[in-house]
């Protein structure tokens, strides 16, 4: 079986350049347009892990984004964009001569912690319909809700005096911009700065251990090399591993596929009982991904079921 006809998760390393809808465009070509979708945006500029959900998989995505991300990058402080990175116009120039590494370490450690971010004028969000991206070329500038973000974690790798080249780790939840951090960065400082490197390290529960990069992805397809990119492919089940899991019976199974609410005995017989508003995975007796459900008000609320009655054994 060909790769591309797996329901899974392929985490591609994605490379500088292409968007990352081009890379998911790539990869649902090799399977004659077969469902396809990523788990995340990346800037073109960035490089690393980008979980590409293939076939059934796009089933799940919605909760794969749901996790915390992590990348390395690279902040040249002295120098401010429109853009917030190095893909953008140079507005201001500022002097770093008098910048320590000591500086640039206090400031870099008080931006962790919860705040309310601005996403930037260059970006994916919709303002009125419409991308702010779309307006920020046409010189528009328009009001943006800010969000709340969570640095989990960042800090200072390295300092560069003679470049103004500020090495640096970020931990931080969903819908965080990096190139925003790097802007704030410089404006703490009193310099200005703006991103020149970024790369994802890891994105939820997926890593750069397990990122193929996307030549080899092309490569491998070329070559007839399904079993090696297989391998590689993350099972949906594993994919949600960041969740409980209720490992049911072979006949309350059934009930999932058939759409059934399961009761308090199911539940208790399966596993621990979630939390309240806790989500789990529900798998079959061979670990086979059944369901996303939700705890709420004492019960179980399917928020996606991924299987029918003729799907499983003894199915009708």
């Amino acid at each position: 079986m060909s790769v591309l006809q797996l329901d899974g998760v392929l985490v591609v390393d994605k490379p500088e350049g292409p968007t990352s809808f081009d890379v998911v465009r790539r990869v649902r070509a090799l399977g004659s347009g077969r469902k396809a979708g990523h788990t995340g945006t990346l800037d073109p500029m960035a490089t690393g892990v980008l979980p590409v959900c293939l076939g059934d998989a796009t089933k799940i995505a919605s909760f794969l984004t749901e996790g915390d991300k992590a990348y390395e990058g690279v902040v040249r402080l002295g120098a401010s964009t429109d853009t917030y990175d190095a893909t953008g116009h140079v507005l201001e120039t500022r002097p770093i001569a008098g910048l320590s590494e000591a500086d640039v370490r206090r400031a870099v450690e008080a931006m962790r912690g919860e705040y309310w971010q601005t996403p930037p004028m260059y970006s994916a969000v919709k303002v009125g319909g419409r991308r702010l991206y779309e307006l920020a070329r046409k010189g528009e500038e328009v009001e943006r809700k800010p969000r709340k973000v969570n640095l989990l974690a960042i800090e200072l790798r390295s300092w560069d005096p003679a470049t103004g080249d500020a090495a640096i780790y970020v931990h931080c939840s969903k819908g965080t911009y990096v190139r925003s951090i790097a802007h704030e960065l410089g404006e703490a400082l009193g310099v200005g700065g703006h991103l020149v490197a970024l790369r994802r390290v890891r994105s939820g529960p997926f890593t750069l251990a397990q990122a193929v990069p996307l030549s080899l992805v092309l490569e491998l397809a070329a070559q007839g090399g399904a079993e090696e990119l297989a391998r590689r492919v993350v099972p949906m089940g594993a994919a949600l591993a960041e969740l409980a899991e209720l490992r049911l019976d072979e006949a309350r199974a059934q009930k999932v596929a058939f759409g059934r609410v399961l009761g308090a005995r199911d539940v208790a017989e399966a596993g621990p009982r979630p939390a309240e508003g806790a989500r789990v995975r529900i798998t079959g007796p061979d670990g086979r991904l059944l369901a996303v459900a939700e705890q709420r008000d004492g019960g179980l609320r399917y928020l996606r079921v991924l299987v029918t009655p003729a799907d499983l054994p003894n199915g009708r």
